[in-house]
């Protein structure tokens, strides 16, 4: 008789942290204005190896890399702008002040969305607006609900030779162990 062997004992790749977002614009020069003036990103140095007009910018940890096409429509069916929907793709950032997020905005003639998430008595404002090219932007105090494991990697349910589920120690990766490392000092900052 064969045994059949689990197939999902990979542990996860060892991915340290998001490193850039990478988009496509029609016009690098009013990417970059919106991302510099509006976000506070700021350009630097972009390998000179690139044949194609782009740049990189940086700022929270965070990089945007632009890569222009201007031919974007070409490859999009929408004539229109979508509608600002927090249900739709975005990036989002946290920010100190949801309200003077909304007043500038506001002053530079921007359309924008909010939204209202709540959790056992935490409230996160969320303001959701599109970039020159459509992409979404989310700013947000998301802070205000605790990052919290839905499980811990103590006990994964696996299966056996038999088909049944064996509940067991499951190896923690070092992917699992970072993140917990991680998720502890941010709540001891919070706490203090």
């Amino acid at each position: 008789m064969m045994e059949i062997e689990e197939v999902n004992s990979y542990e996860s790749l060892p991915l340290l942290s998001l490193n850039h977002v990478s988009l496509l614009c029609r016009s690098v020069w009013d990417s970059m204005r919106f991302y510099e003036g509006v976000l506070g990103f700021i350009p630097i140095k972009r390998p000179s190896s690139f044949e194609f007009n782009g740049a990189w910018l940086y700022n929270y940890g965070i990089g945007i890399h632009l890569i222009e096409n201007p031919l974007i429509d070409d490859f999009d069916t929408i004539i229109e702008p979508r509608p600002i929907s927090p249900k739709d793709n975005h990036i989002s950032f946290q920010c100190r002040d949801v309200g003077i997020v909304k007043g500038r905005l506001e002053d530079m003639g921007m359309k924008y969305v909010t939204a209202v998430v709540e959790d056992e008595g935490n409230t996160v404002d969320q303001v959701f607006f599109h970039d020159p090219d459509g992409y979404m932007i989310e700013l947000c105090n998301c802070e205000n609900i605790p990052i919290l494991p839905v499980s811990a990697c103590l006990f994964k349910p696996r299966m056996s030779s038999f088909g049944r589920a064996v509940f067991g120690p499951a190896k923690c990766g070092f992917v699992e162990n970072a993140m917990m490392e991680s998720l502890s000092m941010d709540m001891l900052d919070i706490s203090f």
